[in-house]
């Protein structure tokens, strides 16, 4: 394999990358915020908004210190780098940079605006999934890879 023995830096390119993306779209959702408060339709089923979020996920724990989210994603993500150091499988490490960088984008929000940026808005009928932001896609997708990983380690396996 290409990469083979260079897992962290599989790992710290997608925490770059995770980190770029969120960063990018979250900075255009902003400068377009007064457009989008309202919520622009793409197709059905589909809104982009804007929405800041002082808790985490669906907002729990909304009113929370925003130091104590900051502090918390911090210590998640230290402990996560150091797996991600460790381990020697490459797809464990673009997972764990794909959250770590979806975090980080996160703490970033928080830090700045004292609450998380969120736009991406999806709906049937009347009833609308909380609205989430790309780190949030590259948190959840990376914890959905080390789910699937050892299937993908199976398939990608060169000594069978």
């Amino acid at each position: 394999m290409l990469l083979a023995g260079k897992t962290p830096l599989i790992g710290m390119l997608a925490a770059i990358a995770a980190l770029a993306v969120d960063q990018v779209t979250k900075a255009i959702v902003v400068a377009n915020a007064s457009a989008l408060s309202a919520g622009v339709p793409l197709f059905s089923g589909f809104n982009l908004t804007f929405h800041r979020n002082d808790g985490v996920a669906f907002g729990l724990l909304g009113g929370a210190p925003w130091w104590s989210l900051v502090a918390l994603a911090l210590a998640v993500c230290a402990w996560l780098v150091v797996i991600m150091l460790r381990t020697r499988d490459g797809t464990e490490a673009f997972a764990y940079g794909a959250i770590i960088g979806g975090a980080l984008g996160n703490v970033l929000d928080r830090l700045r605006f004292r609450g998380v940026t969120d736009f991406l808005d999806f709906y049937f009928g009347s009833v609308h999934w909380p609205a989430f932001n790309m780190a949030d896609v590259f948190v959840v997708g990376g914890v959905g890879l080390l789910l699937v990983a050892p299937m993908v380690q199976r398939w990608f396996r060169t000594d069978q």
